[in-house]
């Protein structure tokens, strides 16, 4: 099942289950049976993550990603940003609980920053990536600008050192770190 969330570039995917007495079975993404602009993975990454890690807001600017996630133990709380100038949904965020339990998975398009932040014990999270990491293209925005106002369920996460000394949107937008909302469609 998909569905469009609030920025109706960003979907929900609820794959089918199939459980039994020894657990259960579930595709967690089939060539050609998910929806348009998420066929095309390059590069699929695992992140191990302990409770209140929080990973984020990072996007490629250029070598922008499109990027499917999901947990396969745990549990997180996935943001999406848009940060492409011009969009109609520019500096606007959903959010979607993911977790091993629930299957829930986000296709977040390019030109989106992404972050999570763990709500259980510890997570496994897996994203498949259209195009390949690149480390000069990374870009990071701060995880609690008060111009985005993210609601996160924790009050003192556990950042990286980058993370925490992220750029604001407004400064990333001067300084023309940004994608443009035609480049990326």
């Amino acid at each position: 099942m998909f569905e469009r969330l609030r920025i109706p570039d960003v979907l929900r995917l609820t794959p089918r289950r199939f459980p039994d007495a020894r657990g259960s079975f579930q595709e967690t993404w089939v060539a050609g049976k998910w929806p348009t602009g998420t066929n095309d993975f390059v590069q699929d990454n695992l992140s191990v993550s302990r409770q209140s890690v929080l990973r984020g807001l990072h996007f490629q600017n250029p070598h922008s990603q499109g990027k499917l996630i999901f947990a396969v133990t745990g549990a997180i709380w996935d943001v999406a940003v848009d940060v492409r100038v011009g969009s109609p949904t520019f500096g606007q965020w959903v959010a979607e609980e993911l977790s091993a339990e629930n299957g829930v998975q986000l296709f977040i398009p390019r030109g989106f920053a992404h972050g999570f932040v763990v709500l259980s014990e510890s997570a496994h999270v897996i994203y498949k990536c259209d195009d390949v990491y690149t480390p000069g293209a990374e870009v990071t925005l701060r995880w609690n600008d008060p111009e985005l106002g993210i609601a996160w369920p924790v009050q003192d996460p556990i950042l990286s050192p980058r993370d925490a000394g992220a750029p604001s949107l407004a400064e990333l937008r001067s300084a023309g770190a940004l994608p443009s909302f035609g480049d990326l469609r």
